[in-house]
């Protein structure tokens, strides 16, 4: 046997392609290295962000604005705005009218106004009709095939509803409207029958599938879809309806917004562009990071032995960062974010009820040592890295503790992100549309050497 043939022969078996794919890899990632230093030569802004953390100036919006310094440009407590309207304003008034607020707050960001109780009616009556799914779409499109990831099974049931629509191109604003209105009513369903289909497929557990009620909000059709007795409290409800308003916008610079707006100035789909969206948002960095900050206290509570000791808590952070527990990535997950220093207003307003729910729930501990851990991180975070800027707990650091008090699995905290954000990403659609701008196409530079073509016969 030839050399030639004996090398056929190891590449038809599964060792051998293994080993080139290892050599392939080697050579992929070699050739895709750009030296650090080629950034400050050229002032290109990695991530499109100073070293600071503030954002480089990509575009204009009238949704949402994210405020993390004074007009002095001195790092401030940060804000969030909604159409003009301060996030904390908005939770207050529908809060202390004792209403849910997600309805109310998706019709403030896709027509720019607060809607009277007439309106707001017609509204959510409007979503109600458009919550419900074309006949066998369950069965067909996800209980039929089971993801074990339910982002995955969202974007590919986005996808499928645009062969059920009769005008999935048309991108006039009345028709994006109308399926914007249409996902937005439908995302609750995706995610919670894709978990269905996962825990029955996967887990062997009984399918439970619950059709959503016209009368409840989105929240609480979650909840009486997800479980199996459908039964829940008020004050659950009111905390995952906070949760869903709190995540529905946050600017036209955040990830997956951003990709909304490059996806939509290209001119394609809705349905395109919003499974386009749950891409970006399923990342780790961005949606995922709720998961990670749970999974990194249940580490810390078998690490730490006495959960008031400051001492104890300081020194397992210190670990953290050093690379020596948990998932060994350096990161205290939860604190920290691209844009707020002082703090993160959607953190504050969470935090408090997140306590209430704790009580209900008789985990006032834990609660106690997330306070603590917001406060000590920071400190810790000072003394061991170079940083830039201020340093405080982010919305991902309560957001998944208070999915687990209510019992929420780990595999629907970021769908529920994405439950809320289809709203804030609507509006960018839309913006980006009637605007009709340019097709978004930032500049890369090359720093490849230049080098002459060799013919094959000569390599």
């Amino acid at each position: 046997m030839t050399k030639s043939q004996q090398d056929d022969k190891k590449m038809n078996d599964g060792a051998g392609i293994d080993a080139k794919f290892d050599e392939w890899r080697r050579m992929a990632t070699e050739k895709s290295l750009v030296d650090p230093s080629l950034y400050a030569k050229y002032d290109v802004k990695r991530g499109l962000r100073d070293i600071s953390g503030k954002g480089v100036l990509a575009g204009l919006t009238q949704i949402g604005e994210v405020v993390a310094y004074g007009p002095d440009g001195v790092p401030a407590p940060g804000q969030l705005i909604y159409r003009g309207i301060d996030i904390s304003q908005i939770v207050q008034g529908f809060t202390s009218d004792n209403h849910l607020g997600f309805e109310e707050t998706c019709y403030l960001l896709l027509f720019g106004d607060l809607p009277n109780r007439k309106e707001l009616d017609i509204f959510e009556k409007q979503l109600a009709e458009f919550r419900v799914l074309p006949k066998r779409f369950v069965h067909d499109a996800i209980l039929k095939m089971p993801s074990k990831d339910i982002m995955n099974a969202m974007s590919r049931s986005v996808l499928a509803l645009y062969t059920l629509d009769e005008n999935p191109e048309d991108i006039s604003i009345k028709n994006i409207l109308m399926q914007s209105m249409r996902l937005i009513a439908a995302f609750p369903l995706l995610a919670v029958y894709a978990y269905q289909a996962f825990i029955h497929h996967f887990e062997g557990r009984s399918l439970v599938i619950h059709h959503p009620v016209p009368e409840l909000s989105t929240a609480e059709n979650i909840l009486h879809m997800l479980r199996p007795d459908s039964r829940y409290s008020e004050l659950e409800a009111q905390l995952l309806d906070l949760a869903l308003v709190l995540h529905a916008e946050h600017g036209g610079g955040n990830n997956s917004s951003f990709t909304t707006h490059v996806v939509s100035s290209s001119g394609t789909d809705t349905y395109g562009t919003i499974a386009a969206a749950l891409g970006s948002l399923k990342g780790p960095r961005h949606g995922g990071a709720n998961i990670k900050a749970v999974q990194m206290f249940e580490d810390m509570k078998q690490e730490i032995k006495d959960w008031n000791n400051d001492q104890e808590i300081e020194l397992y952070l210190a670990r953290l960062l050093n690379k020596e527990v948990f998932d060994r990535s350096g990161l205290i997950y939860g604190v920290g974010h691209a844009v707020y220093s002082v703090s993160d207003p959607r953190t504050l307003i969470l935090r408090e009820h997140a306590e209430e729910l704790a009580k209900e729930k008789g985990m006032e501990d834990e609660f106690r040592l997330h306070a603590k851990v917001e406060k000590l991180a920071p400190e810790v975070i000072g003394k061991t890295r170079k940083i830039y800027k201020g340093v405080s707990a982010n919305v991902d650091f309560y957001s998944g503790f208070v999915y687990k008090m209510m019992g929420i699995p780990p595999e629907l905290f970021t769908p529920l992100f994405a439950i809320a954000r289809i709203a804030g990403w609507s509006a960018h659609r839309i913006e980006e549309i009637s605007n009709g701008g340019k097709i978004i196409r930032p500049a890369y530079k090359s720093v490849a050497p230049r080098r002459e073509y060799v013919r094959i016969n000569d390599r």
